[in-house]
């Protein structure tokens, strides 16, 4: 197992929010065959529990798995294309490469033991069998374990199809003991007594119960709608119904095989169980993607009716199963099962009905953005970062609507350009791209405000990956549209991109003067973000260049306009900014604000900034002859920059200051030790490396990452480093402590062995860095 902090597991896994059912010879065989096969499909058909299985079988298999195990959700993509993508912004979600997803998760995963868990696959599962080939064939510690309605077909997949759950014989129904050995039984007595309390199995029930549960085919999402109806049924009428409905829709639906007319008959009961106003917004409500939160169904789908009567009928949803109520930290976001959505969007919703939701979905969630735009730079801040993350696929599902439809092309540009910051702070670079390039050539070559935006926008997001040509064509077009539209305003968004361009590229003067001219309007415009953005980027230049002094005026203007806006994620980069500045003329001071900057950048879970502030830091610790620290913080920051897909500092400068201090690390320690350091970094989770930057690690714990602590010395061999320190020789010590040469060099031995050096130097430097030197040998 890789180091953890805290006892925290790799992965992302949902917690379980009701009991797991039976299942002990499916779950036992998906792990037999994950163990003999890097690919396992669990198949079946939908409302069979291939999801609930995947879970639990994953939950049962962490310990094998060093780096986690990770769940994505493909039931609400509907573009193939996006597929590594997705499975990117789960493993990567930071991530900044330019590369094509594929590649950049294969390089992620090379080197990783995980347990990756792809859910609802059948849509596109073209896409997930390209993937998985990929990754399988050049990651050799990585499994997969999917579901889905059909096998990938793939060379070396193992299919496990998942059963209905055992379910009693209806003609000789069991004894109340036999009984609960029926899985499908012991899940609906579970549910039963969960929508009513107090509900148990009797002899009156008993025969009832055995015939639902065949009647269902043992279907766990049917059988679980049926339990819920116990709120206003009793087991026979449940029974007479079901067995009523059965023959109805069998008759009209004969070509369809048995467990799918089971499963439906259960949706269409659920359906005659709603008033027409449930079935009106359950049907209206499968306009969303990914789940969605009170004040959007208010929003979109109350139609004629009050906005506040949403609510009542939201909760008598969740009250009859149709909706999932779940809980997202402050607020409840409500999510609707794909096979009730796929219904309802079927059955419920009229074929005028959708195009006019699809229009208040795009115009609502247009809306939210643009609040969010322009109270980026306030108290809401994190608020709206979240609400932000929380509606990733709604959003995507917008832009989607936008993609079919050409006169949309205006709002798909508002919208990328009002989630700039946003992918920006998040480290979502790559989907940032990938919507405003499309989002640009929908709208073609009209000269508007917003396609400026959205031209120096992507050109910040391809500097930021270090793609320099595509970010230089971006910028050079906005600049000519600027001038087409002879707007001062626009003029000084291009000057602010072409100075970060300038300083990626390593022209510092150029930079500063851009940002100075650009800083100039943005003031007079009253732009706090674009301020801010431009007060960093001279707070570092003018703090590299040698002005500290200009350094530190910049940074306190950008931290007086967080303080007085109440902004939370720039102080973290102004903090990192200053120290990043001043580390080689003030590396004291450099230090405490790079602490402070990685302290909030893990609050605002930025780990792009906590990055720059670890890679710093390491400089701070080779200057400072720190050398085995440096070189464990190189090698931390190593893995921080992989998992965001970046290839590390981007600016020309900084790599120089990042390749002398590996040579100077080398050099101290040596290449078999410093290598050794850099692994043990690598195999840090962020939150590790982060904690020992910060130096929050207990001495325990600091004790076991070292691998040559001074504990597993002996007392004589501490004695004989300490002396190879001050410089003397084996026949000086041998003088001192009284004992032959061939005695110390036994114990010089045993020291470069166990500490992992190669030199007598590198011994040294050990014993300065643990503080044991200048100590009494006798």
């Amino acid at each position: 197992m890789p180091p953890t902090v805290h006892g925290k597991v790799a992965g992302n896994l949902p917690v379980e929010l009701n009991s797991f059912v039976g299942r002990r010879s499916e779950t036992a065989e998906s792990r037999r065959l994950l163990s003999s096969s890097r690919l396992v499909t669990l198949t079946g058909i939908g409302g069979v529990g291939k999801t609930r299985l995947a879970l639990r079988v994953a939950a049962d298999s962490r310990r094998d798995f060093a780096n986690g195990v990770w769940l994505v959700e493909l039931g609400d993509l509907r573009d193939p294309a996006l597929v590594a993508g997705m499975v990117a912004a789960t493993l990567a979600p930071r991530n900044t490469s330019s590369e094509p997803p594929l590649g950049m998760l294969a390089e992620h995963l090379r080197d990783r033991r995980l347990l990756l868990v792809i859910d609802n696959c059948e849509h596109v599962v073209d896409a997930v069998a390209s993937l998985a080939i990929t990754l399988l064939r050049s990651c050799p510690g990585l499994r997969i374990l999917t579901t889905s309605r059909e096998a990938l077909a793939v060379g070396g997949e193992a299919v496990l199809r998942v059963p209905s759950l055992a379910v009693p014989d209806p003609d000789e129904p069991p004894t109340l003991q036999e009984l609960s050995r029926f899985e499908a039984a012991t899940l609906f007595l579970d549910r039963a007594a969960v929508a009513v309390p107090g509900f148990v199995l009797t002899e009156d029930n008993r025969v009832a119960v055995a015939k639902i549960c065949h009647g269902l085919d043992g279907l766990p999402l049917a059988i679980e709608l049926a339990a819920v109806r116990l709120r206003t049924l009793s087991a026979d009428q449940i029974l007479d119904r079901l067995s009523d409905r059965y023959q109805l829709l069998t008759g009209g639906r004969r070509g369809a095989p048995s467990r799918q007319q089971t499963l439906r008959l259960c949706i269409e009961w659920s359906r005659e169980l709603c008033t027409e106003t449930e079935r009106e917004l359950w049907g209206r409500l499968t306009i969303f993607s990914g789940g969605f939160e009170l004040d959007a169904a208010e929003g979109i789908c109350a139609g004629d009716r009050p906005a506040d009567e949403v609510l009542d009928v939201l909760a008598s949803l969740v009250d009859k199963s149709i909706l999932i109520c779940e809980g997202a930290g402050a607020v409840v976001r409500y999510r609707m099962l794909e096979t009730l959505r796929e219904y309802g969007r079927e059955e419920l919703l009229a074929p005028d009905d959708i195009p006019v939701l699809r229009r208040r979905h795009l115009n609502w969630y247009r809306d939210l953005v643009s609040t969010t735009r322009f109270e980026w730079i306030g108290p809401r801040q994190v608020e709206l970062m979240a609400r932000l993350g929380r509606e990733q696929a709604n959003l995507r599902e917008a832009m989607h609507h936008c993609m079919r439809e050409p006169d949309e092309a205006e709002i798909a540009l508002q919208i990328s350009v009002a989630l700039f910051p946003f992918w920006l702070s998040r480290g979502l670079l790559r989907e940032g791209r990938y919507w405003l390039d499309c989002a640009l050539d929908l709208h073609g070559d009209e000269p508007t405000v917003d396609r400026v935006k959205a031209l120096c926008a992507n050109s910040l997001l391809a500097g930021y990956q270090g793609d320099t040509a595509p970010a230089t064509e971006l910028a050079a077009a906005a600049q000519d549209l600027a001038e087409r539209l002879d707007d001062d305003a626009l003029r000084a968004a291009v000057m602010h991109a072409n100075a970060y361009l300038a300083a990626f590229a390593g022209d510092l003067p150029g930079a500063v003067t851009g940002w100075a001219d650009a800083l100039s309007a943005f003031r007079d415009q009253g732009n706090n973000l674009r301020q801010i953005s431009t007060l960093l980027g001279l707070t570092l230049a003018s703090g590299l260049l040698g002005d500290a002094a200009g350094a530190v005026g910049y940074q306190e203007e950008a931290l007086s306009i967080s303080e007085r806006t109440g902004e939370f994620v720039y102080r973290a980069y102004a903090a990192c900014a200053l120290g990043l500045a001043l580390w080689e003329a003030d590396p004291p001071r450099a230090a405490g604000l790079l602490e402070q900057g990685l302290r909030l950048s893990r609050s605002a879970d930025d780990l792009l900034a906590a990055a720059m502030c670890v890679e710093t830091l390491a400089w701070i610790a080779c200057a400072e002859n720190q050398a085995r620290r440096a070189a464990l913080l190189l090698g931390a920051v190593e893995t921080m920059w992989r998992t965001v897909g970046s290839p590390g500092v981007v600016a020309r400068t900084l790599q120089a200051y990042h390749a002398e201090c590996e040579q100077q690390t080398r050099r101290v320690l040596g290449d078999r030790a410093f290598e050794g350091a850099v692994r043990e970094g690598a195999g840090w989770g962020p939150e590790e490396a982060i904690a020992f930057a910060l130096d929050e690690l207990s001495e325990a714990e600091e004790e076991r990452r070292s691998p040559g602590p001074a504990s597993a010395l002996t007392q004589r061999e501490r004695q004989v480093a300490e002396l190879v320190a001050q410089g003397l020789t084996n026949k000086a010590i041998a003088a001192q402590l009284l004992i032959s040469q061939r005695t110390v060099q036994g114990h010089v031995e045993q020291i470069l062995a166990k500490l992992g050096f190669a030199s007598r130097i590198q011994v040294a430097a050990w014993i300065v860095e643990q503080g044991l030197g200048r100590r009494s040998v006798s």
